[in-house]
């Protein structure tokens, strides 16, 4: 399927280096039913990923607190795809992965805290990757079913990357974060250079970035904002019981910003 080139604007985060290309949406349009599988496996993976930090860090009351909620909707979201994917007749079988998760979890630093810092800020970018992408078909699919399904996960998906945000500044000054963000960011977007893949080899993070965003080369990002990679939005509640001031790890401020979507 063609599409129209992309605004400039589409999808945009902040968190990412480049946005996705239109060649990569024309290849997950044609094969939707690739993409949901997928995406399936992409939600039961996250929900992983915030039990292993879980178990990583047991004795982190506060981090608990916040990703024992998120990984159970990281489920819920992998029990509504599997369902859609049940009403089509699709079977959810075993897809190769594109190396782009573990080329970013090489990315991480073995020693702490930086292990730390480096896991919350992988996780926040593929949650961003994820996020852009999903407001990319939500906009584009021709199928209403599809539409629905990915708008209605835009707004958790966007909490997704915020938490991990609101995670890293809690416990490191704002520079430290930015500029291992900005390094981060400039990997993830190598990681889906080239030739988007096609047929069979379409997922959610395959291949298919556009080579700069505003003349600006992927393996080169501006310099980090002075404030979080987006704009300010209001926070969730936090999980009952817990308090900024609790947990060994607390050392950040409270009031932290969390990133949104861009919506210029």
């Amino acid at each position: 399927m063609t599409v129209a080139p992309l605004q400039p604007a589409a999808a945009r985060i902040r968190w990412l280096a480049a946005p996705s290309s239109t060649a990569w949406l024309e290849q997950a349009l044609a094969r939707p039913d690739l993409v949901l599988i997928d995406h399936a496996h992409c939600e039961r993976k996250a929900a992983g990923a915030a039990l292993q930090l879980m178990f990583r860090y047991p004795g982190d009351e506060q981090l608990a607190a916040l990703l024992s909620p998120l990984a159970r909707e990281e489920l819920e979201h992998f029990e509504r795809v599997l369902a859609l994917l049940q009403r089509r007749g699709i079977v959810l079988r075993p897809l190769a992965a594109p190396p782009y998760g573990s080329e970013l979890s090489k990315a991480v630093r073995r020693q702490e805290p930086q292990r730390m810092l480096d896991a919350f800020l992988v996780a926040g970018l593929i949650e961003a990757r994820s996020h852009e992408r999903m407001a990319l078909l939500a906009a584009h699919a021709p199928d209403l079913e599809m539409r629905q399904l990915y708008g209605d996960l835009l707004a958790s998906e966007a909490r997704h990357f915020g938490l991990y945000w609101l995670l890293c500044e809690q416990r490191w000054p704002r520079r430290t974060v930015i500029e291992r963000l900005v390094e981060l960011a400039a990997l993830e977007s190598r990681c889906l250079a080239g030739s988007p893949a096609s047929g069979e080899g379409v997922r959610m993070h395959s291949p298919g970035v556009s080579s700069s965003r505003s003349g600006r080369r992927t393996d080169r990002p501006a310099d980090p904002p002075a404030c979080p990679p987006c704009g300010p939005v209001p926070p969730p509640p936090p999980p009952r019981g817990w308090s900024p001031g609790r947990g060994p790890a607390a050392t950040g401020s409270a009031g932290a910003r969390r990133p949104a979507v861009r919506g210029d």
